[in-house]
């Protein structure tokens, strides 16, 4: 009998569609069939890495609606720049409902959306398209998180009780691609496109093992956000040069730091709290995801820095700069982690093995598009209380028509 497997294309060509195409090695009923790019060389460099990596008989496409016009195509994977999202979106929605073909499923990459109006425009949309769709947040498939998580769960709080306080961090040196930098753009700066994770996994963590996330409730939100690096003089002329003129960060800064305390409680009202930090102003070996969980009588942590093998390299061992080693590498001597498997490591893997099942299977995935705007509620709660200097309490009336100062262009960095 033949196996049943899903036909996925790629909205985007950039990092984070290089890092799922990656991932799909471990994936078994799936096929990277296609990718579109406004940028053509782009989507044919992707295609390429898909059909060298053996995952897919993947080609560049002309159009969105080329994507949805292909019969082989079964789901979509929107992965494209956060202000194309609703763009892209609108046309999958005119494709499908001029009948110039369809998709079973939709999954969105984080974060959902820029603020909640453009997040809740999206939930609109996909409800009406009448879609299976997922919500892409791999930190909490990282194998590491997962099965701590399910094993403090069943031993220390069966036992002793649940557990009460979740730390999460996400902290590099700076994005990729210009637009991250933009605020207008991106939707902001670090929080928009870090906390995003960070705030997830505290939710994850918390929430009790088959039990939904609304089983914890948001109770209010405080928050700090700053420009420690790269609005100093010497650092924004560094800046516009790597990334170019249009990211000014003399005129219009976006922050590079972002913590929040965001507080909980469960179904019997006793207090959970999520504590999150994020940053491109964090210089190590790259990219550093570090997470805790505390409880009554237990506790767990973990650094992907700090697993797997670790490397040493002389002064004689001149090579090209590169991310070889961990993403968003930043040095190429002395002792350097190994991390072996990125896209596993790091959650790819696991999150779109569990999407590409739930799809094939016609089942709900275990974060919708209704999850990712959940996720963006918090976000501009945290920007509005770094903005006011206050705790927020959930949820605020004004929240669906709030654009943080950020992503207007108008916030100011202290210097």
């Amino acid at each position: 009998m033949a196996t049943k497997r899903l036909g996925i294309g790629f909205i985007g060509s950039g990092f984070i569609t290089r890092f799922h195409i990656q991932s799909f090695v471990g994936v078994r009923d799936a096929d990277v069939l296609g990718v579109w790019s406004p940028t053509q060389s782009h989507a044919e460099s992707a295609a390429a890495l898909a059909r060298q990596l053996g995952v897919g008989t993947a080609k560049a496409y002309a159009s969105i609606t080329a994507m949805v016009e292909d019969p082989t195509i079964d789901a979509l994977w929107i992965c494209g720049p956060n202000f194309c999202r609703i763009e892209n979106l609108q046309e999958v929605t005119h494709a499908m409902q001029s009948g110039r073909g369809e998709v079973r499923a939709l999954a969105c990459e984080k974060p959902l959306a820029r603020n909640v109006a453009e997040a809740t425009q999206l939930v609109e949309m996909v409800k009406k398209l009448g879609v299976n769709h997922g919500y892409l947040e791999d930190q909490i498939f990282s194998p590491s998180v997962s099965r701590a998580k399910e094993v403090l769960w069943r031993r220390g709080a069966a036992l002793t009780g649940r557990p009460y306080l979740a730390r999460a961090a996400e902290e590099h040196s700076g994005p990729h691609m210009p637009w991250f930098w933009q605020g207008e753009l991106q939707g902001g700066g670090v929080l928009n496109d870090m906390m995003c994770h960070s705030a997830e996994v505290a939710r994850f963590l918390l929430t009790e093992p088959g039990k939904p996330r609304h089983s914890i409730r948001p109770k209010r939100v405080s928050a700090t956000i700053a420009s420690l690096k790269w609005s100093r003089s010497e650092y924004i002329e560094k800046l516009s040069n790597w990334m170019g003129r249009e990211v000014d960060y003399r005129n219009r800064p976006a922050e590079d730091y972002a913590s929040a305390t965001i507080e909980f409680e469960d179904e019997q009202h006793r207090p959970l709290i999520g504590e999150l930090t994020n940053s491109w102003s964090y210089v190590g070996a790259g990219l550093r995801l570090s997470m805790e969980l505390l409880g009554p009588e237990y506790s767990m942590s973990m650094n992907t820095l700090d697993s797997g093998p670790k490397l040493f390299f002389s002064r004689e061992v001149k090579g090209k700069a590169g991310e070889d080693l961990v993403e968003k590498q930043n040095a190429e001597t002395g002792m350097m982690p190994l991390v072996s498997n990125e896209s596993s490591e790091y959650g790819y893997e696991g999150e779109n093995r569990h999407m590409v099942q739930c799809f094939l299977n016609g089942k709900t995935p275990q974060l919708t598009f209704a999850h990712g705007l959940e996720v963006v509620e918090l976000l501009m709660m945290a920007y509005m209380s770094a903005e006011q200097g206050r705790t927020i309490e959930f949820k605020p009336d004004n929240l669906a028509g709030f654009v943080p100062a950020v992503a207007k262009g108008t916030w100011t960095a202290q210097t």
